[in-house]
């Protein structure tokens, strides 16, 4: 069960690790016209104001980032690996649910779409390992 945790682990600190790093370097990648694609672009945001760039560095940028970090280190300690889980697991929850509460309102758009798709798959997954991990801890 642990290399399902860890495998887990590294995949999701690639993904996090390189949104992270695509929100930290986006303006800039946009700025240089190298035809990457805009990160704000993606997940249809818009900055208004010079405070909205440190905005999308800080939010998206520096707190994917050190998840990612987290969960790499995570694959070498086991209780920050699964306190990454847990966060992980905690974190696309919420997100979903608030996709799904939004939606809910009258006039909003939709909750489905492929970012709900991999916070929906990342929760179950999360639910499963945790719970195999916590059953195997209490036999062992």
């Amino acid at each position: 069960m642990i290399w399902i945790i860890r495998l887990y682990l590294l995949l999701m600190g690639f993904i996090y690790g390189l949104i992270g790093i695509w929100a930290l370097l986006d303006p800039l990648l946009g700025a240089l016209e190298l035809g990457y694609p805009s990160f704000l672009n993606a997940v249809g945001l818009a900055v208004t104001s010079p405070l909205g760039y440190s905005e999308i560095a800080g939010i998206y940028g520096g707190l994917n980032l050190c998840i990612g970090i987290m969960c790499l280190v995570g694959i070498f300690k086991k209780n920050i690996g699964i306190f990454s889980v847990k966060l992980i697991t905690f974190l696309v929850g919420s997100i979903a649910l608030g996709r799904v509460l939004f939606s809910l309102l009258p006039t909003t758009p939709g909750f489905y779409n492929s970012f709900f798709v991999f916070e929906i798959s990342a929760l179950l997954i999360g639910i499963i390992l945790l719970y195999f991990s916590r059953s195997k801890t209490k036999h062992s």
